[in-house]
């Protein structure tokens, strides 16, 4: 039975409000991970604060292949210089071998970000929009993880949960099922590698700021897996964010929620505290 539970927000360096708020909730204390997102420009400027909260967090990589620009040249899937619509990453990537070079090349650009910017590996990985367990992208991944890290040395995060508990928890039930439909193999192809994921997983919300979203993370501890993983997507709004991401409006009400909130039946704890 799950005894503790990892909390991650994902989305660090999207915006300079977006950061500034998940640095505020690691100093606090009210979350045990945290995922950059690399390519953007902001990671330069706060991956030093970022990385001196390692002592309070997990810090990880947030793989980005939907928003803004890619770190490097992505003719076929980039060929403006902007990342893709999901839609069109999954449809390019599960059908065109040059577009899954691109992939494995972004991937390696965005790991060595990381890697000079906290001057180590990531703690885990993750993927924003869930990129990392796309057909087309996972392989890419598990390739890159494998040839960089030793076996067992980071996590990777698996959003496949089981629609008993998705449906149990009636939190934004549909998107959650597609989610974990699209990672189905994803935990199995890990641990072939000899990288750990978690088993169990919750924070598939709607986006709705008019939702009680306290109630919600309490729901999210709801049937939770042997080894459970919350996201969440706290952010203080500022222009950018509106110009760049469609979860503008309830970052703020995250950010309330989660800095007044206390778990219920389970501990909060870093990933190697998950059973």
């Amino acid at each position: 039975m799950a005894s503790g539970f990892v909390l991650c927000a994902d989305d660090f360096a999207l915006t300079d409000g977006v950061s500034r708020s998940i640095l505020a909730l690691l100093e606090a204390g009210r979350l045990s991970a945290a995922g950059a997102m690399t390519n953007r420009p902001h990671w330069r400027g706060f991956a030093a604060a970022f990385g001196a909260l390692a002592d309070k967090a997990d810090l990880g990589l947030h793989l980005n292949l939907t928003c803004a620009a890619p770190l490097g040249a992505m003719p076929r899937l980039a060929p403006g210089g902007e990342l893709p619509a999901l839609r069109d990453l999954a449809r390019v990537a599960a059908t065109s071998p040059t577009a899954r070079h691109e992939v494995a090349a972004e991937i390696a650009r965005q790991l060595d970000a990381f890697e000079d910017g906290l001057g180590r590996p990531p703690d885990f990985i993750d993927g924003h929009q869930h990129v990392h367990v796309l057909p087309g992208v996972r392989r890419a991944l598990l390739d890159a993880v494998s040839k960089r890290y030793p076996k067992g040395s980071l996590y990777l995060r698996d959003p496949h949960d089981s629609p008993v508990a998705i449906r149990a928890r009636g939190v934004a039930v549909g998107k959650a099922l597609t989610i974990s439909a699209l990672a189905l193999g994803f935990r199995h192809a890990a641990l072939r590698r000899g990288f750990p994921v978690n088993r169990g997983f919750s924070g598939v919300a709607p986006f709705d700021p008019a939702r009680d979203f306290a109630a919600d993370l309490q729901r999210f501890l709801l049937r939770p897996g042997p080894a459970h993983l919350v996201m969440c997507h706290p952010g203080f709004v500022d222009d950018e964010l509106a110009r760049l991401d469609p979860v503008v409006a309830t970052r703020p009400v995250e950010h309330a929620a989660l800095m007044a909130f206390e778990p219920q039946g389970l501990t909060m704890v870093r990933f190697a505290g998950l059973a």
